[in-house]
């Protein structure tokens, strides 16, 4: 498979940002917006809605639903449901809610599917790593826990929708999911409620309903070195697109830069890309693939989209070079 890359150096390029082209041609109705920081991240809303009612509820209704995800699925929660199953499931099988065990499942799935690159127990070592405090593990540490980072410890009962991990050490995160799930969620709400033109984004996790108003939406993917340039802008309809970078969640230690996306194999960073943005229908999707993809490098993280249709990638490689799917440069 060939891979086209483009020299970033010659792209013209502000932030992980979606433009808004305000569109006048309408007398009725207007664009409500809302902002709120959830699940670690900023949550934005905008939709456009004939009622200021039905506008202003509909926003509230999707900052509720970040909320529950977020006291459900948060690792820093202490009581959350996936914190409760991080404490006990060493020990015995634990019963959880059919929503979590379903995003566990479908998680156990995309990792046999992406040969481990994208393994939510990555946890069982990532949990050694305060960005906030540049605190990093030793490597004697990484190699002691390295054992618990796979996805087959995980062990599901489906008749009581129970979980066991079968290893000691085991420690699950759904950083690299769950905000996609919430953002499906979000848009269902939205559908349901009437709505017909909204976007929804989590951090990195953005999707789109219908248009905006006659035109596409015009989405930009962050410059990973620069927070006020765009590296690609690309105009989009009723799809979802969501991105993965070393420059959310991470610190600078003799000249090295160690952030939150790790190799399950080495329990460090992964370094061969810069940031992986992908491009599909279903948010839950994109957010994992895009992890997925960061892990396994240019090639094959190509190759892994070009066996999965329906999801295309955009990558910007450690040498500040892009490279596109081969769907996207037919």
């Amino acid at each position: 498979m060939s891979v086209r890359g483009i020299n970033m150096k010659d792209i013209v390029s502000p932030i992980l940002v979606v433009c808004m082209l305000l569109y006048s041609g309408l007398s009725y109705g207007k664009w409500f917006e809302g902002n709120q920081g959830i699940m670690g991240t900023n949550i934005q809303v905008e939709l456009w809605s004939d009622s200021a009612q039905q506008g202003e509820d509909a926003i509230q209704a999707v900052m509720d639903e970040m909320q529950r995800i977020n006291q459900l699925m948060s690792p820093y929660i202490e009581n959350s449901e996936l914190s409760q199953l991080n404490s006990r499931a060493s020990d015995t099988a634990v019963p959880v809610s059919k929503e979590l065990f379903e995003l566990i499942a479908l998680s156990v799935e995309l990792a046999k599917e992406t040969d481990g690159a994208f393994d939510i127990t990555f946890a069982s070592v990532g949990y050694l790593y305060n960005y906030r405090e540049n605190q990093k593990p030793k490597q004697g540490q990484i190699e002691d826990l390295l054992k618990a980072v796979n996805y087959r410890h995980i062990k599901f009962d489906v008749d009581d929708h129970s979980i066991f991990f079968a290893h000691p050490n085991v420690k699950i995160d759904l950083g690299g999911i769950a905000k996609g799930h919430a953002v499906d969620n979000a848009i269902d709400i939205l559908k349901k409620r009437g709505i017909k033109h909204a976007l929804v984004t989590a951090g990195g996790d953005t999707k789109l309903l219908g248009d905006r108003l006659g035109k596409p939406w015009m989405v930009g993917i962050r410059d990973p070195r620069n927070k006020d340039k765009q590296a690609v802008i690309m105009p989009l309809v009723d799809t979802g697109l969501s991105t993965s970078g070393d420059y959310e969640r991470y610190f600078e230690q003799d000249g090295k830069r160690y952030h939150h996306i790790l190799s399950p194999k080495t329990g460090t960073s992964a370094y061969e890309v810069q940031s992986v943005s992908i491009i599909g229908q279903r948010s839950t999707l994109n957010d994992a693939l895009s992890t997925a993809v960061f892990v396994l490098g240019v090639q094959k993280g190509m190759d892994l989209l070009d066996r999965t249709p329906g999801y295309d990638g955009i990558i910007v490689d450690n040498q500040r070079k892009l490279h596109y799917s081969n769907a996207l440069v037919e």
